[in-house]
């Protein structure tokens, strides 16, 4: 199908518009870019091309003519259907564009992944990265599902159900606030009496909580919790309150160990550190911008393990 012969173009259309809603050419002009000469001509042009008079001129702007609110209505019908043209074409490119859904734990989300998303869209600027933030186990159970192409946790042991790698360590530090009475304590704790002593818990399924639940289980039945929090930045909270002791990640606590908000308290007889690691369905590797991901996530860890 070709076009008839004397169909105006989308533009001029576009500043009869303008015209119309501004109530002035010089208005209209200005709106888009041009002189307002260039606009008279250009509106005088359709009028020849449609040999309508769509204008009235005067020295106070310009109105249109009985032809003229006819066309219009014509010029926004076609307006609205070349905006619904664009936009179909632009969605048609966002499917086209490559995307990687990536699940990770708070920790690594926090303190890991905008690292290793740097270096992926150095290489990768096309690829569209949807990150979903949770604990360890809803990160192993978005990735079981096929929610995420590649998941990262923590904790103790890798997930049999999936297939993983180990990528790094991260240090656990036992941390009171400075009113608690370990920040004055002189001797290292004992596994026994951490595992005695309710502490400030990350909720059920935190790779934290799981490392740190197994090591004091190895020993002694842990005390029930002096309280769970989904939010690592709440427990940091109320750490510093000196309400009782938590278990951090040495990541999440060394800014407050740096200016004393938080104390240190060294166990004696025992060293907690939990691994980092990638985690995929099995049958599953990753591929494509997930198997880059995961090379500049190994590289990164190798080079700055903590």
């Amino acid at each position: 199908m070709t076009l008839p012969p004397g169909t105006p173009d989308l533009e001029v259309l576009d500043l009869l518009v303008s015209v119309a809603e501004l109530g002035s050419l010089g208005a209209a002009a200005r709106r888009h870019g041009i002189t307002q000469p260039a606009a008279s001509m250009r509106i005088a042009a359709l009028e020849r091309r449609l040999r309508l008079r769509l204008l009235d001129r005067g020295p106070t702007g310009s109105a249109l003519t009985g032809p003229g609110r006819a066309v219009l209505d014509q010029a926004r019908s076609v307006l609205a259907a070349a905006h619904a043209f664009n936009a179909a074409v632009s969605a048609l490119h966002a499917e086209d564009r490559p995307r990687l859904r990536v699940a990770a734990s708070k920790t690594i989300a926090d303190h890991r992944m905008p690292h290793w998303l740097a270096a992926l869209r150095g290489t990768r600027p096309e690829v569209t990265v949807a990150l979903e933030v949770g604990n360890s186990r809803q990160v192993e159970l978005w990735v079981q599902q096929g929610q995420a192409d590649i998941g990262f946790v923590e904790g103790p042991r890798a997930p049999a159900e999936l297939a993983s790698r180990v990528l790094g360590g991260d240090d656990l530090v036992v941390a009171v606030g400075r009113g608690h009475p370990w920040a004055r304590r002189r001797t290292p704790l004992t596994v026994r009496e951490l595992a005695a002593t309710p502490l400030l818990w990350r909720e059920p399924g935190s790779g934290t909580r799981d490392t740190v639940w197994e090591l004091l289980a190895a020993t002694a039945e842990p005390r029930p919790p002096a309280g769970e929090f989904g939010s690592t930045a709440a427990i940091l909270t109320t750490v510093r309150t000196g309400t009782a002791p938590a278990v951090l990640s040495r990541l999440v606590a060394a800014a407050a160990l740096t200016t004393g908000d938080l104390i240190e308290v060294p166990l004696t007889d025992a060293v907690l550190t939990r691994k980092f690691r990638a985690v995929w369905r099995r049958g599953h590797p990753p591929a494509d911008a997930g198997e880059l991901l995961l090379r500049y996530a190994e590289l990164a860890e190798r080079r700055h393990p903590d």
